[in-house]
């Protein structure tokens, strides 16, 4: 069992930044890849951006391409998400997952992902 808390939501105005955070606690996710996932108002989940195990490799929607940076710290176990540029349609709870599979490449499906947290509110104000 993995246990992810998701933490850097909030209010900011267009063209701000946030940092969000994802802790992850249990089994080790050092070997698993991580992703990113959202969830705008009256919309499905949506893919942001994901990371390989080892952190060597990303990928990311074309629509944050640019403005957003994932990255991840096998040390502490945390996976990060730096969104630059905002803009009012990144509003959305934002998600952590961890991948099904060990030693993957970036995976962009839902289903090839296995924990998820409970999310974090980002709201952009135009």
């Amino acid at each position: 069992q993995v246990q992810l808390i998701e933490s850097g939501g909030g209010l900011v105005q267009t063209g701000g930044s946030l940092r969000l955070s994802c802790l992850t606690s249990g089994r080790t996710i050092r070997t698993y890849g991580m992703g990113w996932f959202r969830r705008a108002p009256g919309k499905e989940r949506e893919f942001v951006a994901a990371v390989s195990w080892d952190g060597r490799i990303t990928d990311y929607a074309d629509s944050v391409k640019g403005r957003f940076t994932i990255s991840r710290d096998n040390v502490k176990n945390m996976v990060y998400l730096q969104m630059n540029s905002l803009k009012p349609e990144d509003t959305a709870v934002y998600y952590c997952a961890v991948d099904r599979s060990p030693f993957t490449n970036p995976r962009g499906r839902e289903i090839q992902y296995e924990y998820w947290g409970q999310g974090t509110q980002v709201t952009v104000a135009s």
